[in-house]
């Protein structure tokens, strides 16, 4: 890897705060930022759209083989639709670990990343950036909150999207399975590199903590 290149990797559990962190060091680097989770949140959303059970692996690689997923001026394209707001959907977020811990799902989704890596600076977030994608990437960052504070926010998050039907308590549930099925999964689990910095989010603003990573990258 060229040293003027810049490649950031953001791993980190639902809730932290981490796409939100990533995406504001992006602008303030003028560097493009990649959403992984976006990704395969968009292939949930092509599957559930073509009415393919979560469990049925055969469909769903030959939906993934078919579809196209691109970012274009930070706004995610499925087959050529922008659908930010879709993906963001309630759920969209109990399905998404079911797809995203198929073996053969992730292996085209790591070729799809790293391509996108290759010839550009780059900060990329997900779960498996700084172990699997991008493991020599110039600094990694893994972003994290307590679970409480992260059902918490994602809680206002769905309210404030008029999902009058859902709980605390469900929202929490829901985050807690996330969090065993990502990091117990055989392939690419959750985990912190080695090498990463770790940012806790539970008591700090978004915009602390992204002075706190522009600080460490530029070495102040």
């Amino acid at each position: 890897m060229e040293n003027r290149r810049l490649v950031i990797a953001v791993d980190g559990p639902a809730g932290a705060g981490k796409s939100t962190i990533a995406k504001k060091v992006a602008q303030k680097l003028n560097i493009e930022y990649i959403d992984t989770g976006a990704m395969y949140r968009a292939l949930t959303l092509k599957v559930i759209r073509s009415n393919v059970e979560i469990d049925n692996v055969e469909e769903i690689l030959k939906i993934m083989e078919s579809t196209s997923i691109e970012f274009i001026d930070n706004h995610i394209y499925l087959d050529g639709t922008r659908v930010d707001e879709e993906i963001r959907e309630n759920i969209i977020n109990t399905k998404v670990s079911f797809i995203a811990k198929i073996k053969e799902v992730r292996q085209m989704m790591i070729k799809l990343q790293r391509k996108m890596a290759e010839y550009t600076n780059v900060i990329m977030d997900g779960r498996d950036i700084g172990t699997v994608v991008l493991p020599n990437a110039n600094y990694k960052f893994f972003i994290t909150a307590s679970v409480e504070e992260r059902a918490k926010r994602r809680y206002k998050e769905l309210i404030e999207k008029n999902n009058e039907n859902i709980t605390y308590e469900k929202v929490l549930e829901e985050i807690k399975e996330r969090d065993k099925i990502d990091s117990t999964r055989k392939i690419a689990p959750l985990k912190k590199s080695p090498d990463a910095y770790e940012i806790d989010t539970t008591n700090k603003t978004i915009e602390e903590c992204v002075d706190e990573i522009i600080n460490i990258i530029e070495g102040r």
